[in-house]
């Protein structure tokens, strides 16, 4: 959903708060994107997309509680056109089982994360 003015609404999940900030810039950078709301686990990922109904969720991979695989599975499973990318510091390679099928649209590394490539990610 679109957020105020029509910009894309973006939900940031990262129990990390430096991370968390650190990417709620870089979404401020992507032109017509805007941060509506942050989360700090997986379980207020997954309630906040159901009151807000964000169009893109940047999640971490690794949070407290419910992980960032587990988040994606349920908030896909009741919000389809939800676009969630995984975010992680290791790389593709070392990501715990199930990162492929959970649904998300796609991975980037945090140390790789540029306003291009959350675009370029959402096109593929």
């Amino acid at each position: 959903m679109n957020g105020e003015g029509g910009a894309v609404a973006v939900l940031v999940v990262d129990d990390q708060d430096l991370f968390r900030g650190i990417t709620c810039a870089l979404v401020g950078m992507v032109p017509g994107w805007r941060v509506v709301a942050e989360a700090a686990s997986g379980e207020e990922g997954v309630i906040l997309v159901q009151r807000i109904r964000p169009a893109v969720v940047l999640m971490d991979v690794y949070l407290p509680g419910i992980n960032g695989i587990e988040a994606t599975r349920r908030i896909v499973a009741g919000n389809p056109t939800v676009n969630v990318l995984l975010m992680s510091s290791y790389a593709a390679d070392d990501l715990p089982p199930g990162t492929d099928d959970c649904g998300a649209a796609g991975y980037i590394r945090k140390d790789e994360l540029t306003p291009a490539i959350l675009l370029e990610l959402l096109r593929r």
